[in-house]
C-alpha cells in the first residue's frame, strides 16, 4: 500500500472522465434540439427524476434548471410512487434518468405518465433499453468507460448525465435570454443578488444616524458631528432640511492647509455647495458606479430635494456589493 501511486491513479480518473465528455459531444444532436424546444413550448414544470446517482445527478440538474429560468424540481421515483405523483400535471415534462434504462423504479410510473399526456424524455446511455424505448424524447449519455476499473461505480457516465443537464440547462437560458438581473432574482442571497437587486435606501444612514448641520454651526462643532456619526461627512441643510453642501474629511485636510480658523469660521463659508447627490431607490451597483465615476468617498440622497439619507464607500463594501 504505501508504494501505490495516487497521483497515477487519479489522472488516469481524469483522462478517463476527459475522453468520456469528449465522446458526449456527438450526442448534442437533433434530439437535443427537439427536447429544448419541447421543454421552451412547454408551459408546465420540467420534473427531474432518478434513482441512485443518478437520482444525486438529477437533483443538481434540476436545481441548475431552475436557477438558470426553467422551472424544475426533482421528483424520486420511490416517492413518486406512494403518492409524489401528485405533484406533476399533465402540462408537465418530466425528465429521467438512468444509465441502464432499466430502473424499474421508474420504468413502473411510465403508465401512469402515458395515461396523463405527460411528455417524457429519458436520459440513458442505452437508446434501445425499455427507457428509451417508452419516451418521447431521449438524450444518450453513453460512455466508452467508466473510469472505475471495475467498471461498477458510476464515474464517467454520472459526469457525462452531469454535463448533459447542464448543457440542456444553458442552451434553454441563452435560448430565452435569461439575464443577470433574471439570476439575482433566483439568487437574492448570493452575491450577485445583493449587487443588483440592493437599494441605496436599504444601506443607507438616516434619522438621527444622519450626520446634518445647519449653515452658521462653526467649523469646530461640526467636526463633533462628522466624528458622532462616523461617516467621514456632514450634511449642511436649511430649516427644511434642504440640501446646502457637504464638507468632509478631506475638506478639513484642506483648510487647515489654508490656515482657516475653524474656531471662527462657519461651516457654511468652508462646505462644498452642490455635491453629487442621489435617491434612495437607486440601485446599490449605481450608486457604486457613481461614486467611482465622480472620484468620492461618500454620498448624500435626497428625496423631493430634502436629505433623506448619507452612505459611505464602506458601508458598500459591507454590503457585499464591491
Amino acid at each position: 500500500m504505501s508504494d501505490f501511486d495516487f497521483i497515477r491513479s487519479a489522472k488516469r480518473v481524469l483522462d478517463t472522465e476527459v475522453q468520456a465528455l469528449v465522446h458526449l459531444e456527438r450526442y448534442f444532436d437533433e434530439q437535443f434540439e427537439a427536447v429544448c424546444r419541447a421543454i421552451l413550448e412547454h408551459k408546465g414544470k420540467v420534473i427531474v427524476m432518478g434513482i441512485g446517482k443518478s437520482g444525486h445527478i438529477g437533483k443538481k440538474i434540476a436545481a441548475t434548471l431552475a436557477s438558470t429560468g426553467t422551472s424544475a424540481f426533482f421528483v424520486h421515483p420511490g416517492e413518486a410512487a406512494h403518492g409524489d405523483l401528485g405533484m406533476i400535471e399533465a402540462h408537465d415534462l418530466v425528465i429521467a434518468i438512468s444509465n441502464s434504462g432499466e430502473a424499474h423504479e421508474i420504468i413502473s410510473l411510465f403508465p401512469v405518465f402515458k395515461r396523463l399526456g405527460i411528455t417524457t424524455v429519458s436520459m440513458t446511455g442505452k437508446p434501445a433499453s425499455t427507457m428509451g424505448k417508452l419516451s418521447d424524447f431521449h438524450l444518450q449519455i453513453t460512455v466508452p468507460k467508466e473510469a472505475c476499473p471495475l467498471g461498477l461505480a458510476p464515474t464517467s457516465s454520472s459526469t457525462a448525465t452531469l454535463v448533459m443537464g447542464d448543457a440542456l440547462a444553458i442552451a434553454l437560458l441563452e435560448a430565452r435570454g435569461f439575464s443577470e438581473e433574471d439570476f439575482a432574482l433566483s439568487h437574492p442571497g448570493g452575491a450577485l443578488g445583493r449587487k443588483l437587486l440592493l437599494k441605496l435606501s436599504d444601506i443607507m444612514h438616516s434619522g438621527d444616524a444622519l450626520p446634518m448641520v445647519n449653515p452658521t454651526m462653526l467649523v469646530r462643532d461640526a467636526l463633533l458631528e462628522i466624528s458622532n456619526k462616523g461617516l467621514g461627512m456632514t450634511t449642511i441643510v436649511d430649516e427644511n432640511n434642504a440640501l446646502l453642501g457637504i464638507f468632509t474629511d478631506g475638506d478639513l485636510r484642506r483648510i487647515l492647509d489654508r490656515r482657516v480658523d475653524i474656531h471662527e469660521t462657519t461651516i457654511g463659508e468652508v462646505m462644498i455647495a452642490n455635491p453629487t447627490t442621489a435617491t434612495p431607490n437607486m440601485l446599490a451597483a449605481e450608486g457604486l458606479n457613481l461614486m467611482q465615476s465622480k472620484n468620492i468617498n461618500g454620498l448624500v440622497l435626497l428625496d423631493d430635494n430634502k436629505v433623506v439619507g448619507a452612505l459611505n464607500m464602506h458601508d458598500l463594501l459591507k454590503a457585499g456589493v464591491m
